[in-house]
């Protein structure tokens, strides 16, 4: 499936333009997320086909490819996700050092780990020897043993990582949580105005909010499946019993990484976070977007986990 990174931003209430894309009739792939600065859309290519151009949108200048980590194969709607720390070692930091630039999507279910459409054969190289690496083609999943791949095939050189990003963690508390795809009419008024209108003027510059409350908001619909982020004062404005939650009612913080846009180029930033978060056994959801990335730990770890991270950091330099 081919995917497309768009960015938007825009003043006042003109997200009509978005409103045709967020009705999704066409999309199999559809992932908004909201950001202080702007919004990040991830849309497959019927999706990206009916988007009406606006002086608004810019687009990512490759077409990108979501990886699927599960174990016992096939979709992630019937395997067990394997998580983004849980492949820090095996899929990222090797993605990394074969200098392979990575976009990250986690969900409620799954966590999905996005690359140029012309990297793909260098990432099937790098990944190919531990994991069985499969293509869904026509809702089929078959083997994707020879995609891309050649005779001609060179192998990457490794390259260094010391990359090393400013972060902050925000105030804010936030759920990661899903809802049956049969009440997505009934709270989608709410949707509408908590993605577009609730404090819809976005900011010029980030400002200094380290210890500050930020917006971060992030809905992905992809094969039907439903997940959302959110804080906790967005989910009060949910009704009661809509939204799934886990037994532990776990809530989590953000660790922010970025102190400036970070780009599209510059491979290693998700292995810096997941690393160290992988060596500690800590749990982490993990969201790219145009301009900074996002990780997500349970709130009892917040602490330990940056200092964890300016430790890990500290070693680099």
């Amino acid at each position: 499936m081919e995917l497309h990174l768009i960015h938007l931003w825009f003043k006042e209430k003109s997200a009509n333009h978005v409103l045709l894309l967020f009705a999704f009739a066409r999309c199999k792939f559809f992932s908004l997320t909201e950001t202080p600065e702007d919004y990040t859309i991830i849309v497959d290519e019927e999706g990206f086909l009916e988007l009406p151009s606006s002086e608004h949108l810019s687009v990512a200048d490759a077409t990108w490819l979501a990886l699927n980590v599960v174990s016992g194969g096939g979709g992630f709607s019937s395997s067990q996700p394997i998580g983004v720390t849980k492949i820090a070692k095996s899929v990222i930091a090797p993605l990394a050092d074969q200098n392979i630039s990575v976009f990250m999507l986690s969900t409620y279910q799954t966590d999905f780990i996005l690359v140029r459409e012309r990297d793909l054969p260098f990432v099937m190289h790098t990944l190919a020897a531990e994991f069985t690496i499969l293509r869904v083609v026509n809702g089929e999943t078959v083997a994707a043993d020879d995609f891309g791949v050649t005779n001609g095939f060179v192998k990457p050189k490794l390259v260094q990582r010391p990359v090393i990003h400013p972060l902050s963690s925000p105030s804010n508390m936030f759920c990661v949580t899903s809802l049956d795809p049969d009440t997505l009419p009934t709270v989608a008024t709410l949707l509408m105005d908590v993605m577009f209108y609730s404090n819809g003027v976005k900011d010029s510059v980030v400002g200094n909010e380290d210890s500050g409350h930020i917006r971060f908001f992030s809905f992905s619909l992809i094969e039907g499946y439903i997940s959302l982020v959110m804080d906790v004062q967005t989910q009060q404005r949910f009704p009661n019993n809509l939204l799934f939650t886990s037994a532990s009612g776990e809530l989590w913080k953000m660790v922010r990484i970025g102190g400036q846009p970070l780009g599209f180029d510059e491979c290693g930033i998700v292995a810096q976070i997941s690393e160290p978060l992988a060596a500690a056994d800590i749990p982490a959801y993990y969201i790219s977007t145009f301009k900074f990335d996002h990780a997500l730990v349970p709130e009892e770890n917040i602490n330990g986990v940056v200092n964890a991270l300016q430790v890990s950091q500290a070693e680099k330099h």
